[in-house]
């Protein structure tokens, strides 16, 4: 795929500063280590710094890189916190500091970056909230990979099960999205130059993960995810879109694996189409939470939470008639494409065949996407 870059200019970023008092976030999206995103936030540090901006540093990861560490020289940077944890001390982004220190600008790496336990915000991107909402604008990065809507995508195509992911609508909210890109090949030779990890890792990470079919994969999302976003915003003198009412729903169950999936794909796919996206649930008696077990609705209550992180909404009908009480949501909500999962095995919970057979014979102008949940 080619997606020309696209780089605001510096100044356009003090543009979007000067619109509000909220804070506005950049983010500078990548698809693997070494590509330069810590480079090049450094690099517009320097250049707001130089144009007068108040800018200090919250948190960057050099990780020993020469030419990342020489970046840092002149700039003001928040010393980390140093907490204790068990026998030993770990450093952590120091929130109260920056709230203190009152920054126009400030720079904090490692978007997804999870925090130990115990801490105020369990995710760095709940940290970078606040700050924005206190009115101090944030410059961040991340590599597509950490997107929660792409995590199953990800795992499928390079095997590697991401931990650490940031939700879609943090991120599909950021004022500004920079692609910062570099070939596979291009990236690849820096590996074996060293400029991304020592010898030994840099030999293993070529045999595993930066693989040349894994980076151009990676590549490929990150460059159309940036697409998506520039194209999902309103660009100064062109007119506007027409709004579009019509929803997608994707009806799920208490199944918490397949469901995590469902939702992930209906992200993508509504994402996909500019549309409004619901999650459905149909409960029966015998599925009342006083009744099901408490693992079950503590890991539904999780795909609820994570329907929301995705940019959805959620709801919850009570109904014995599963088939009749959903087409009457799709009917009075506008929603014209459904999307039902199905497997070789029986279907859960409400999620029978019949429910896909009804839809097919008296659904007409309702589109359905048919999904397998564990592919």
């Amino acid at each position: 795929m080619n997606v020309p870059e696209v780089r605001p200019k510096p100044e356009d970023f003090l543009r979007l500063i000067e619109k509000s008092r909220l804070g506005k976030l950049k983010i500078y999206l990548g698809h693997a280590a070494g590509v330069g995103k810590t480079f090049a936030m450094l690099e517009e540090a320097h250049r707001l710094k130089k144009a007068g901006v108040d800018v200090v540093i919250g948190w960057v990861e050099t990780h020993g890189r020469v030419e990342t560490e020489a970046m840092l020289a002149g700039l003001e940077i928040i010393p980390r916190k140093i907490v204790p944890r068990g026998d030993t001390t770990v450093e952590v982004l120091d929130t109260e500091a920056i709230f203190k220190r009152y920054p126009t600008v400030c720079v904090i790496d490692e978007l997804p970056t999870s925090n130990i336990d115990g801490s105020p915000y369990p995710k760095r991107y709940l940290e970078i909230h606040d700050l924005l909402l206190a009115g101090i604008n944030i410059i961040t990065a991340m590599n597509i990979q950490h997107l929660e809507s792409l995590h199953d995508t990800i795992l499928r195509a390079t095997g590697v099960d991401v931990r650490e992911r940031v939700p879609d609508r943090f991120v599909l909210e950021a004022d500004q999205i920079v692609n910062v890109d570099l070939t596979a090949e291009e990236l690849r030779e820096r590996l074996r130059q060293g400029k991304i990890y020592p010898a030994d890792r840099a030999l293993a990470a070529l045999e595993n993960f930066f693989t040349e079919d894994n980076l151009n994969t990676l590549r490929e999302l990150a460059l159309r995810e940036t697409a998506a976003a520039l194209d999902r915003r309103p660009r100064p003198g062109a007119a506007q879109k027409p709004e579009i009412s019509e929803k997608v729903a994707v009806f799920i169950s208490t199944n918490p694996e397949t469901t995590a999936r469902l939702l992930r794909s209906a992200s993508r796919l509504a994402g996909r189409l500019n549309r409004e996206w619901i999650a459905v649930y149909v409960r029966r008696k015998n599925e009342d939470p006083v009744r099901i077990p408490a693992d079950v609705q503590r890991k539904f209550m999780q795909n609820v939470q994570l329907a929301t992180e995705l940019g959805g909404s959620v709801t919850v009908l009570e109904s014995e008639n599963i088939c009749e009480v959903l087409l009457k949501f799709c009917r009075e909500h506008d929603v014209h494409l459904v999307m039902i999962g199905t497997t070789e095995r029986k279907w859960w919970q409400f999620y029978r065949p019949n429910v896909l057979e009804f839809f097919l014979h008296h659904a007409p102008g309702i589109d359905i996407h048919i999904v397998d949940p564990n592919n």
